[in-house]
């Protein structure tokens, strides 16, 4: 007789899958003890803190800050010093050209060159500043990306070794009817096959849970092999926005549209800088000279101004490079709106699906399958049911127990991955 009691585990099972819909909108906790399972929250102070990446941008954007005020600055002055007269340096002989001269020079690009060179600078720092916000962003979504499968994975793995352990139970069961002549050989074989393929599901469940460890330590900047703390258990987020909402925290608060604005305000600048370049700069030189003879000091002013001489070879063909860029920044703008409001509809959409799975997966399909496989045992020790009927029963509440938590996974996968488009976080 197979013992009843066995299959009361089912029954809590389903019993939690029920509780579970119930619990989804609760995140797990902050804040873990140590030895506690893995925080997620600490997992992500540590990888924008670690994260070369991250580091990477940070650095760039902070070089183009530094740099831009010095592209509104006016050129270095220059001065000089020289002489004619004797051989020796500075020496002056009694000749009437003998002399002595001190002299400064200042270059004045045309008025408003310097305002759009400092403009250029700044727009090109707001771009580095959103390209580090993007980094922010995109590891902080690969980071939760790689819990949730490494929670997924882990608790997948459990349940597989949970079940397992009772199908052997279910098998031995079946042996010992056998050997009483009661029971068939093919329901000890196909016991065996089932088990043998448990073990396979747990091999490929153990590397998987591996190599989501492994993109996390990558993530963090450690040693990909190192060990990790068993994760929180899996639950829900809450979303509390509609598409349409959604879709307009993007159009604001998107890292890579800010990039756009910011690039597209860059060549505007440098459009009108070309067509300053037909405006002359000047030169401003003062200088004091000192003869020999007759002893006499004099001084000597100029001013300078270069000629756009060469304007169909250097200033047109610069000025129809700078609108050409122009155009290329407006449509690379308006491809990313474009992608951003395709991803957003997607991630959403994707987040939606696996919200109602999971929840059809907790209230209706689990604890019907344990239902269907308690019905199962019992025909099966009345004689009314074979064995095969009741280890189908057992594998499919298995795969339903499974997908489950593959559900929740790929809901919270997709608030994190619409986290960075939104600028907002979604995930606990």
């Amino acid at each position: 007789m197979l013992p009843t009691g066995r299959f009361i585990r089912f029954a809590a099972t389903a019993a939690f899958f029920a509780l579970a819909t119930a619990a989804a909108q609760t995140a797990a906790p902050a804040a873990r003890a140590a030895g506690s399972p893995l925080s997620l929250h600490a997992l992500v102070r540590e990888a924008l803190r670690a994260n070369p990446g991250i580091r990477a941008a940070a650095e760039a954007a902070a070089a183009l800050r530094a740099a831009a005020p010095a592209a509104g600055t006016l050129p270095d002055p220059e001065v000089s010093a020289g002489w004619m007269g004797g051989f020796v340096p500075f020496a002056v002989n009694d000749g009437a050209t003998s002399n002595r001269s001190l002299g400064v020079s200042e270059r004045f690009p045309f008025p408003g060159k310097l305002r759009l060179q400092r403009a250029a600078a700044e727009a090109g720092a707001n771009a580095a500043e959103w390209r580090y916000q993007a980094a922010v962003r995109r590891v902080t979504a690969e980071v939760k990306a790689a819990y949730y499968a490494y929670a997924y994975d882990h608790q997948a793995l459990q349940i597989t070794r949970s079940d397992r352990t009772l199908l052997a139970q279910l098998t031995r069961i079946a042996e010992a009817r056998y050997a009483s002549g009661k029971g068939l050989q093919p329901d000890v074989l196909k016991g065996q096959v089932e088990l043998s393929q448990l073990l396979g599901r747990i091999e490929i469940l153990s590397e998987q849970e591996n190599t989501a460890a492994a993109r996390i330590n990558t993530l963090l900047d450690r040693d990909a092999a190192a060990a990790l703390a068993p994760p929180a258990p899996l639950r829900q987020a809450k979303l509390a926005y509609t598409l349409p909402q959604l879709q307009a925290l993007a159009a604001r608060r998107d890292s890579g549209l800010g990039a756009a604005d910011a690039l597209l305000a860059l060549d505007r600048n440098r459009l009108q800088l070309a067509r300053k370049a037909y405006d002359p700069d000047f030169s401003v030189s003062y200088g004091v000279e000192r003869m020999a003879a007759p002893a006499m000091t004099m001084a000597a002013a100029s001013v300078s101004v270069n000629i756009p001489l060469f304007y169909r070879s250097k200033q047109r063909p610069q000025l129809r490079a700078a609108a050409a860029a122009l155009g290329a920044q407006q449509a690379a703008r308006d491809d990313r709106r474009a992608t951003v409001d395709y991803r957003v509809r997607e991630q959403y959409l994707a987040a939606r699906q696996a919200n109602q799975l999971a929840v059809l997966y907790a209230r209706a399909i689990v604890p019907q399958a344990s239902q269907t496989l308690q019905s199962a045992e019992l025909a099966y020790q009345a004689g009314t049911a074979d064995f095969l009927t009741l280890l189908d029963d057992f594998s499919t509440v298995l795969d339903y127990q499974v997908n489950y938590y593959r559900q929740v996974a790929a809901y919270n996968t997709a608030l994190a991955k619409l986290e960075p488009l939104v600028g907002k976080g979604l995930t606990q």
